[in-house]
This record gives C-alpha cells, sequence and structure tokens, in this order.
C-alpha cells in the first residue's frame, strides 16, 4: 500500500518549540506508513466573518494543505490548561466559509508534550472536545502525553529515550493503522 499523506499540525510558533521537535520525531517514527507534510498556521490571520469571502491566501493555503491530507496529527503545548490560540484559530479557519469545512473524512489523532508532570494532558483533552465538535472527523482515541526533557530529542530529531522512542513508534504505528481504514474507503 502507498504511503498516506500526513498533514502534522503543530500548535506552536515558537522556532525552538519542544511540540515541533517532538512532531519532527514522530515524523521520522513513521516515515515507513506516512509521508509528512508540516502545515503551517502562524501565518494564519485571526478568524473573522468578515474575511470569508475571499478567504485571506495564507487560509486557502492552509485549507488546501489540510485537504490534501490523508490524515492529519495534531501536536499541541499547553497554555494557560488549554490549546494555543494559534492552534484554535486554525481549527476554526478550517470550518470555514459554512458548508466549506476542510475537515470531514479526515482521520487525526493528538499527542503534545510539556515540561511538566502531566504533559500537556489537560491541552490535549480540551483540543480533544474542540475536534469532537467537528463534523466528521474521525478522532483516533487513546493518550500520548510526554514529559519532555532536554535531552529527550537529539539534534538529528531522533528520540534518545529506548522507552518513549518504544511508546511513540506504538503510538504513530496505532495511528497508521486508524488513518488506513480510512483510505481504504
Amino acid at each position: 500500500m502507498a504511503k498516506l499523506k500526513l498533514g502534522i499540525i503543530v500548535g506552536s510558533s515558537r522556532k525552538e518549540s519542544i511540540n515541533l521537535k517532538l512532531a519532527h520525531a514522530l515524523a521520522g517514527l513513521g516515515s515507513e506508513a506516512f509521508d509528512a507534510t508540516f502545515i503551517q498556521i502562524d501565518d494564519l490571520p485571526m478568524y473573522n466573518q468578515d474575511h470569508e469571502n475571499p478567504v485571506p491566501a495564507p487560509v486557502a493555503r492552509f485549507k488546501s494543505e489540510v485537504e490534501a491530507s490523508d490524515a492529519l496529527l495534531f501536536v499541541t503545548p499547553e497554555h494557560n490548561r488549554s490549546i494555543t490560540a494559534v492552534l484554535k484559530n486554525a481549527i476554526d479557519w478550517g470550518t470555514r466559509p459554512w458548508g466549506k469545512s476542510s475537515w470531514p473524512g479526515k482521520p487525526a489523532a493528538i499527542t503534545g508534550t510539556s515540561g511538566g508532570a502531566i504533559s500537556s494532558a489537560v491541552a490535549q483533552q480540551h483540543l480533544r472536545a474542540v475536534l469532537g465538535g467537528l463534523p466528521d472527523l474521525n478522532l483516533m482515541g487513546g493518550e500520548a502525553y510526554i514529559q519532555f526533557k532536554p535531552e529527550l530529542i537529539d539534534g538529528a530529531n531522533q528520540v534518545t529515550d529506548a522507552g518513549v522512542r518504544d511508546f511513540l513508534k506504538a503510538f504513530i504505528g496505532k495511528f497508521a493503522g486508524f488513518a488506513a481504514r480510512f483510505a481504504a474507503k
């Protein structure tokens, strides 16, 4: 079977984002099943219904990249016990204009990291609630909370901790199987 096109949406716009590092590591671990593309969200204007017709060029690009993806991986940090504003803004643009949502039929998974003991658990639960309200987005169950430590991912985007690497490999493998079921339809 051909590789699936995986769109990765990172909810952080920081250049040295630990979630971006995690996303790159996951792209590598899933490279047998997926051709990964990182979908930029930090150039999207704040959602405003007045700007829906026509949508701004960055929004048109974003929606096109989401629609071209066979599956979507959301990698989110936690800001004030929630998802980031830039991520929520992207989700909102993806649903608009009315009747032209880019999300239907897409299999999706959620993960994220932070340095705290519970990682991005609360943000992931919030993101799960937000994504659950999107029509026909197929969200994989399960949880993948990763406590980030500075040495966890090296400069080549390799996970240095064998236990975490095995966990992430299993997570991305489970997602590949989940996504393949939808691609077969």
